[in-house]
């Protein structure tokens, strides 16, 4: 049985911790590594298995089918522009996608370059691809298809209250449920909240999405680690789902079925249990779609739209106006 080739570029602790354990047991997957330290390239090969190779172009000669962008996302720009430079059939990106400062600092020059990898990469004709692993928990997975079976129709409204831990990925999760958002508008704290690795000002976001939906976002680092990092509530034509964090409850309130059903997560289980394992979901899914020939379970152009609306937060927070994503930040 001829191998599928997973290229990993960048084996620190995330590709350590979240890919390689899940990756290694596959049984039809060679994996292949490249890493500016070569030392630790080669500790994970030694771990998990696979070749070590000493530069992006000999990567690229072993002609993987995919290659996971798993850098820090300071250096992911350079990074993929160098990747692209080999032609490669498949790029799958952490997350977020672009973020010269650090992901609690997202710019509007990560949007612009994040743009810029997204455009060359479709532009030759390689597939790009996210993890948005948040998509794949438990309840996000029970939340979609409750909405799908019930036929709860279009959303109206959300509102949510986030750790900045989890901030990129709850506006994903906004793009899930709701559709992306078209006009964004936001104010921000005075004071620097959080600990010494994770300090930010709060933000408040009012937003409207292309399907008309509006909402409000509160982003911040002031929520207690021991309680739910956030809480999202999607309201429905049909009724409402309320989500909180890895392990918390989803509520599902049924407009025709006029009660409130709660599900919760066995307790023995953990939230980083639950983390973990949502990371296991999304590479099984990305593996399965290049199996089969299918477009990737999260395209790369959610990591697109998720910096477009931190650029719109940004310059809405610096010019006190509303932003219009389209007409300011397009995607082309």
């Amino acid at each position: 049985m001829s191998k599928l080739k997973v290229a990993v570029v960048g084996t620190g602790k995330v590709a350590e911790n979240n890919y390689l354990p899940c990756l290694a047991v596959e049984p039809d997957v060679a994996l292949g590594y490249y890493n500016r330290t070569r030392a630790k390239a080669d500790a994970c090969a030694a771990r998990f298995g696979g070749e070590v190779f000493g530069s992006l172009q000999e990567l690229a000669d072993w002609n993987p089918a995919t290659i996971l962008v798993l850098t820090r996302e300071t250096d992911r720009f350079d990074v993929a522009n160098a990747l692209l430079d080999q032609q490669p059939g498949r790029l799958f990106f952490e997350k977020p996608l672009v973020a010269r400062l650090g992901q609690e600092h997202v710019s509007e020059q990560d949007f612009v370059d994040g743009r810029q990898i997204i455009q060359r990469a479709d532009a030759q004709g390689s597939q790009t691809a996210m993890v948005f692993n948040y998509r794949f928990f438990e309840h996000s997975q029970l939340a979609r298809r409750i909405v799908s079976e019930r036929q709860f129709g279009k959303v109206l409204n959300v509102t949510g209250l986030v750790h900045y831990a989890c901030w990129s990925h709850c506006i994903d999760l906004v793009h899930f449920f709701a559709g992306p958002i078209a006009q964004i508008s936001a104010l921000q704290g005075a004071t620097e909240h959080g600990m010494s690795f994770l300090r930010a000002r709060d933000v408040t976001a009012a937003f409207r999405t292309q399907d008309d939906a509006t909402g409000t976002l509160v982003g911040t680092t002031t929520l207690a680690w021991d309680f739910p990092l956030f809480e999202l509530t999607f309201n429905f034509e049909g009724g409402r789902i309320r989500m909180q964090d890895l392990d918390g409850d989803l509520e599902v309130m049924d407009n025709k079925r006029m009660d409130i059903e709660r599900y919760r997560i066995y307790g023995a289980r953990s939230r980083w249990d639950q983390y973990n394992s949502s990371f296991v979901k999304s590479v099984q899914a990305y593996l399965e779609s290049i199996r089969h020939g299918e477009p990737p379970p999260v395209p790369g152009r959610f990591g697109l739209l998720e910096l477009q609306v931190e650029a719109g937060l940004k310059r809405s927070i610096a010019q006190g106006r509303p932003i219009t994503l389209a007409e300011e930040f397009p995607l082309s």
